[in-house]
């Protein structure tokens, strides 16, 4: 896709660089003439509270509250009222800019949102206030900085390894253009109307997404506990969360269907190595039954009955027994040569011959096995032990109907995940047009309808070359 609409009749060079060209009649200042600095209140988490008056902090501009926020309606922690009388020249102003001052990567440096309500409200810590010394729209000056021209020159400006410092400095010395008011408010409508109308079409295909996830939970819960024979005679399965299932299907626990199951190692972290074996964590597993030894750390295992008991092998199971991913599940799908481990916040289970592991994985990840490990961790305790995991319901149809159901899962899934794969190339495409949209109508690439130029004559005379400030 590529932005509609026309080009300008006249450009000139910009000081952005030598191959960089600008609309004849726009101006190109320095961020410092536009802008006075303000600092967020000099707060930590400790003392943010649920009632008081609403504060953005630099951990709400990354994570949610980019490009606009509006205290009314976005749900903000608080500070005491006392900050009313004690810091009266913090309180932001409709149309101030909030920049986070450090980002743990590249490519949120130079993240921000504008206020785009009068109420009062502060910024927090870690954050540079800006606020226009002259009559621009910031709303247009929103989608400028939202732009990957501007971007590119933080990227370019901010220094750091891994936290990135966006200070006052680096932002004092970038460029921006700026047309004249009206045009400004041209282009800013513009952008609204069609960015609005680009999120709605995200929205709705996030939306399907999240749909086919849940038919996915649905067909995995229904073919785990009711099996594929529609007409098979039902009995009461005693488990409140299950239900009935098929009268000839057995009910054991984990334990009973499992040559062992065991932690991984404590300590480990010494023998770390940038080659070596894979020794996979909670992270590793993904969304899918699925563990991503890509981004696995390596280790060089110490000899003995420690390596040997915590090897994983092809068609083991793992459940993730600590943190925030307690209760994840992953099915094994790995070579024989590959030499793989698992450390202590995963338990391994290897099941026997009695089931297939594609059928254990299936019954753990459904309602089915989330549901008993949510209930194990109900109250003050954290995370699950291996007896928890040992007396994790099961419900076991004969071996041949394992197979049909996991044949029948597995058939219905691919088709979902094909159908989710080729939503999200359309949300990437369509994400990928918002941006150029915007760079493009920020920075004179496209004239957006209703703009007028100057005549001829101003426009000749604003090719020549800006000198720089």
């Amino acid at each position: 896709m590529r932005p509609e609409s026309s080009n300008y009749l006249a450009y000139k060079r910009s000081n952005m660089g030598a191959s960089v060209r600008m609309p004849s009649h726009w101006r190109e200042l320095r961020f410092r003439f536009l802008f006075s600095f303000g600092k967020g209140l000099n707060v930590t988490k400790e003392n943010m509270l649920e009632s008081g008056v609403p504060c953005l902090t630099y951990g709400d501009v990354h994570s949610r509250l980019g490009f606009e926020f509006d205290p009314c309606r976005d749900k903000l922690k608080c500070v005491s009222t006392d900050y009313l009388v004690q810091n009266p020249s913090s309180l932001l102003s409709v149309g101030d800019f909030v920049f986070a001052d450090t980002s743990e990567d590249i490519a949120g440096s130079g993240n921000f949102s504008h206020l785009i309500n009068e109420a009062k409200v502060f910024a927090g810590y870690h954050t540079v206030v800006a606020r226009l010394i002259e009559n621009n729209v910031p709303r247009f000056l929103a989608y400028f900085f939202e732009s990957s021209a501007f971007r590119e020159q933080v990227r370019q400006s901010v220094k750091g390894v891994k936290v990135y410092s966006i200070t006052k400095g680096v932002l004092k010395d970038l460029w921006v253009w700026l047309p004249k008011f009206r045009e400004q408010q041209l282009i800013a409508s513009y952008l609204d109307k069609k960015v609005e109308a680009l999120d709605r079409a995200i929205g709705a295909k996030e939306q399907q997404i999240t749909l086919l996830k849940e038919r996915k939970h649905i067909l995995i819960q229904n073919a785990v506990t009711r099996g594929l024979i529609l007409d098979a005679p039902m009995r009461d399965s005693g488990i409140d969360w299950v239900g009935q299932i098929p009268a000839h299907w057995e009910q054991v626990r984990l334990k009973n269907v499992s040559n062992f199951i065991t932690s991984g190692p404590r300590g480990w972290s010494e023998y770390f190595s940038e080659h070596g074996a894979y020794f996979l964590q909670s992270g590793n597993l993904n969304e899918s039954m699925g563990i991503e030894l890509g981004s696995a750390v390596k280790v060089n295992p110490p000899k003995g009955t420690e390596g040997l008991r915590t090897r994983l092998l092809d068609g083991d199971v793992l459940v993730c027994v600590t943190g925030a991913k307690t209760g994840k599940v992953a099915l094994a799908k790995i070579s024989d040569y590959q030499e793989v481990y698992v450390n202590q916040h995963l338990c391994l289970v290897r099941p026997t011959k009695s089931i297939l592991p594609e059928f254990i994985a299936l019954v753990l990840y459904s309602v089915v096995g989330q549901t008993y490990f949510f209930l194990q961790q109900y109250g003050l305790k954290q995370g699950l032990g291996l007896d928890d995991v040992n007396e994790a319901p099961i419900l076991l149809p004969p071996h041949d109907e394992q197979q049909a159901i996991v044949d029948h899962v597995n058939t219905e899934v691919i088709k979902q995940n094909k159908a989710a794969l080729l939503l999200e190339q359309q949300i990437t495409k369509l994400k990928e047009y918002k941006a150029t949209l915007i760079n493009s109508a920020v920075t004179g690439k496209i004239k957006v309808p209703g703009v007028m130029e100057p005549d001829e004559d101003v426009a000749s005379q604003g090719t020549q070359e800006v000198p720089a400030l």
